[in-house]
C-alpha cells in the first residue's frame, strides 16, 4: 500500500524543490527591495516606466516617482519591478 504513495510523495517533493521554493524565494526577495525604497532610487516599474522616487511614506503602500520634469505619478510600492541604481536621498 506504501509502495503506490511513494510517486506521488517524490512528484510532491519535486514540484517543491523546482517550482514552489523558488517562487516563495523571489517574492521575499521582491518584498524586502520595495520595502528598502527611499527617495533617490531610480526604479523601473511594471509597466517598463523608468522614474526616480520623490516620496515615500513608511506607513502606506502608495509611493511617488518623477517620470520627467514635473511630472509626477502616484503608484503603489508593488508596481515596482526592479531598482536601477540607488540614488543619495534627497533633501527634505
Amino acid at each position: 500500500m506504501f509502495a503506490s504513495f511513494i510517486p506521488l510523495i517524490l512528484i510532491f517533493v519535486i514540484f517543491y524543490f523546482f517550482l514552489i521554493r523558488p517562487q516563495q524565494k523571489k517574492a521575499k526577495e521582491h518584498k524586502n527591495m520595495v520595502n528598502a525604497l527611499r527617495r533617490g532610487d531610480q526604479v523601473l516599474t511594471q509597466s517598463g516606466i523608468f522614474g526616480k522616487v520623490t516620496k515615500v511614506k513608511d506607513n502606506e503602500e502608495e509611493i511617488e516617482i518623477e517620470i520627467a520634469a514635473n511630472v509626477r505619478v502616484r503608484l503603489l510600492r508593488s508596481a515596482v519591478a526592479s531598482v536601477i541604481s540607488k540614488g543619495e536621498p534627497a533633501e527634505a
